[in-house]
């Protein structure tokens, strides 16, 4: 749900704002840092004093502007706090507690999932990436959008789209795209390096999930998993799990790919990938997670047997 209304007092807090922090979920993905990044740099063009704080993130990355300039904590005195791409206020990298401090705040997303957490909310659940939803609100602000900023919203909307792949994709995301073209955005080259290239690590991450995925209801539901262990061994760094629960979900039959990360505290960070009309973020909802209805994603408890269990019993009850 989105409100033209809202959004116009969005930007008036946005330029009438001197100190901006802006904040987006743990784990960063290429929407998250791409979205938080477009927006930093758009806001220093507005002579803004703004911060942007992010959890770890994947080497991937490397290639966007400003990357070295993401903070790990926040401040206490910002007159406005930004949430990109971050649905739930618990999911909120915020270490500091900088964002509930703010004078105001304000969610920018597309999840449908998004519970409206912030003083000021716009939400385009059906675009394919907050990077997309941000380009209005840039361009509202007067915000030229350079090929540096370019760079970070494709980077957002070709991972969070599966490469131009899902139906959230429309005609304004391929007339974007072409626009980018013309500022210098080497398209193929994103592509390249968020999706096809690995790391050793990620690659032998992705052949040890490989070996043990298993097929169950009738083939429907493919589901892998990776120890602490497993990212020791490997020498994996922040980012390396991303695509393995790809390899499930592009086996011809599988409607849901399940894929299980350890994470340090012993708990399990979950990915759902779906296929044809299987609406995964129903199922990320029953364990306290959310997403969108072809990824998402949640927590569950150990032991690793009992969790992959419960996961493969609340996902054939959906198909």
């Amino acid at each position: 749900m989105n409100s033209e209304i809202e959004l116009d007092k969005i930007i008036e807090i946005i330029l009438k704002a001197k100190k901006v922090g802006i904040f987006t979920h743990e784990s960063p993905d290429g929407d998250a840092i791409g979205s938080s990044l477009a927006l930093y740099m758009g806001l220093k063009e507005l002579k803004k004093d703004v911060d942007v704080i992010a959890d770890k993130y994947s080497d991937s990355f490397k290639f966007l502007s400003c990357l070295d300039e993401i903070k790990d904590k926040g401040r206490d005195d910002y007159d406005v706090c930004i949430a990109l791409d971050c649905a739930d206020i618990r999911r909120l990298y915020d270490p500091s507690g900088s964002y509930e401090k703010a004078k105001t705040t304000i969610s920018i997303d597309h999840h449908a999932s998004n519970t409206y957490y912030a003083n000021n909310n716009y939400v385009e659940e059906n675009s394919p990436a907050a990077c997309k939803t941000l380009v209005k609100i840039l361009k509202r602000l007067g915000i030229t959008i350079t090929k540096e900023i370019g760079e970070a919203l494709m980077t957002g909307i070709i991972t969070d789209s599966g490469g131009f792949r899902y139906d959230t994709v429309d005609d304004e995301t391929f007339e974007f795209a072409a626009q980018m073209l013309d500022t210098g955005v080497n398209i193929s080259k994103i592509y390249l390096t968020t999706f096809d290239v690995q790391t050793k690590a990620q690659f032998r991450l992705t052949s040890i999930a490989t070996s043990r995925l298993k097929f169950v209801d009738k083939n429907r539901i493919a589901i892998t998993y990776i120890t602490r262990d497993d990212i020791k061994k490997t020498n994996a760094k922040t980012g390396d799990h991303e695509g393995i629960v790809n390899v499930g979900r592009n086996v011809e039959g599988v409607l849901v790919s399940i894929f299980l990360r350890e994470d340090d505290d012993g708990t399990y960070k979950v990915s759902f990938r779906g296929n044809e009309d299987i609406d995964v973020a129903e199922i990320a909802k029953v364990f306290d997670g959310g997403g969108h209805s072809k990824a998402a994603g949640c927590s569950i408890e150990g032991p690793l047997d009992k969790a992959m269990k419960r996961l493969i019993k609340e996902t054939s009850i959906r198909l």
